[in-house]
């Protein structure tokens, strides 16, 4: 008598389930871009969605807690004259917000704790470096500061949005670039290309350090996210446009670690990797189901769990980062799948009886600290996350905010305005020089000061929208 062994794993058992419609968010008017992003992005804060608008593109950020139908009047960030391509909150801090769009431009936000009262139209910085559309925007895992803005120009920019300066300029893509990932510690990111390469590049050499010539037969678009193991994940297509996934070394392009063929449809599969769990989740645009795999040291290295399916394909999808789970509950991930004309959260539970913490489930995870400023990434140092613990949940800080080195700014850009330290100030007499620097002063201390009023306000203003005053 044969027996069969099964597959020793705590997430064998997984399983998907939509929250109930009353915590779901209404009334939302999805955008209808022809763009192969997540149109979502989402941490324990916030939810933001790239939405329809008339003269311009926007987007609209609701407090995670605000569930419910949404007023077709609530108030959208709007700053983009085209519309917005992609989002991308900053994993080191929860008001900061990187949005990108057809107009060449990417743009730094900083979204305040209390709900919007009037639409927001001022962003922290611009960023102005391509010619073409942005496609997409992706901050650095373990740096300050650092975001990767991808575009139609065929060029990957590196900015350091503390000053509005581009850091890194790399040119080594012929086409459209798909999507691009950052590897744990943010030394190194890969690439998927229109001319079917998948490219690891190391942006402080500025130059690719590996390729693989269609990892994928297919010609579609492909897309690649890095595991925590190094290894590249990838989704794509074969040649008879089947759906298929693969697992990469990229220290040894030759032969993929696994190849898996899943179905035959047209939708782009967009990973969405758990490191904690080592979990992949595969959602396709159009598609009614999201599948789930665990990635594994043992063959076939990645192995199917289950499928969550539901009745309305989906137009995009957001992954709440392991921070923003609840542990009380065994949740291991929550995804937010959009729908025409609202979003549904779906949560990933692990089925366990005791209602203690669960250790296993729960390894530290990474924390909003930054590991490294700009300088030292720059120099050449590599860290890893800064790992908290989930043991008593999350509390996301207050918000802080993001300074931007407005002279640096300027510095880059033409300009007729001079500085002090230029004025041929020995051509001053010693009176109206003196006269002049104490005006300066005061102005300074001036602005100072309302400053400190406006944030104070702030924090009142955030006291009685939460209710804690």
């Amino acid at each position: 008598m044969s027996r069969s062994i099964v597959r020793q794993s705590k997430f064998r058992h997984v399983f998907g389930q939509t929250v109930k419609a009353e915590q779901g968010y209404d009334d939302i008017r999805v955008s209808k871009v022809t763009w192969d992003s997540s149109f979502c992005a989402v941490n324990p804060k916030f939810l933001a969605v790239i939405v329809e608008s008339s003269g311009g593109g926007a987007f609209l950020v609701l407090p995670i807690s605000k569930t419910g139908r949404v007023d077709k009047n609530y108030p959208l960030v709007i700053g983009h004259s085209g519309p917005v391509l992609d989002i991308d909150w900053c994993p080191h801090d929860d008001n900061v917000l990187a949005s990108c769009s057809e107009d060449c431009t990417a743009m730094v936000w900083q979204v305040p704790d209390h709900t919007l009262t009037r639409p927001l139209s001022d962003p922290i910085v611009v960023l102005e470096g391509h010619s073409k559309r942005v496609g997409i925007v992706s901050w650095h895992p373990t740096t300050r500061n650092i975001l990767l803005t991808a575009g139609s120009d065929n060029l990957v920019i590196i900015w350091n949005v503390g000053t509005g300066e581009p850091l890194i300029s790399m040119d080594d893509h012929p086409d459209l670039i798909y999507s691009v990932s950052w590897n744990r510690n943010g030394s190194l990111f890969c690439t998927t290309c229109k001319d079917r390469r998948l490219r690891v590049c190391d942006p402080r050499k500025r130059e690719v350090v590996a390729e693989r010539l269609a990892p994928h037969e297919g010609i579609r678009p492909m897309r690649a996210i890095f595991t925590r193991d190094g290894n590249i994940f990838t989704t794509g297509f074969t040649r008879m446009s089947q759906r298929e996934l693969g697992l990469w070394d990229p220290t040894n392009f030759e032969e993929p670690i696994a190849l898996l063929e899943l179905d035959t449809s047209n939708g782009v599969l967009l990973p969405y990797y758990d490191a904690d769990a080592n979990m992949v989740y595969l959602c396709g645009k159009g598609d009614s189901s999201v599948r789930y795999f665990e990635i594994t040291e043992e063959p076939p290295y990645v192995h199917y769990l289950n499928t969550f399916s539901s009745k309305e394909p989906q137009r995009g999808m957001g992954f709440m980062p392991k921070r923003g789970v609840d542990v009380t509950r065994c949740e291991i991930a929550r995804l937010f799948k959009l729908l025409d004309k609202k979003c549904e959260p779906i949560t990933m539970t692990v089925p366990r009886k005791s209602d203690l913490f669960q250790d296993d489930l729960y390894p530290d995870t990474a924390g909003p600290e930054p590991a490294m400023e700009p300088e030292e990434w720059l120099d050449g140092r590599d860290e890893d996350p800064i790992l908290v613990s989930m043991r008593d949940g999350y509390v996301p800080p207050k918000s802080r905010e993001l300074k931007v080195a407005k002279k640096n700014v300027l510095d880059s850009r033409p300009t007729t305005r001079r500085s002090m330290s230029t004025l041929e100030t020995s051509s001053l007499p010693p009176q109206l020089l003196e006269r002049l620097l104490e005006e300066i002063q005061n102005l300074k201390a001036t602005v100072l000061s309302q400053e400190k009023r406006i944030c104070d306000l702030e924090d009142k203003l955030s006291q009685y929208t939460n209710g804690t005053d």
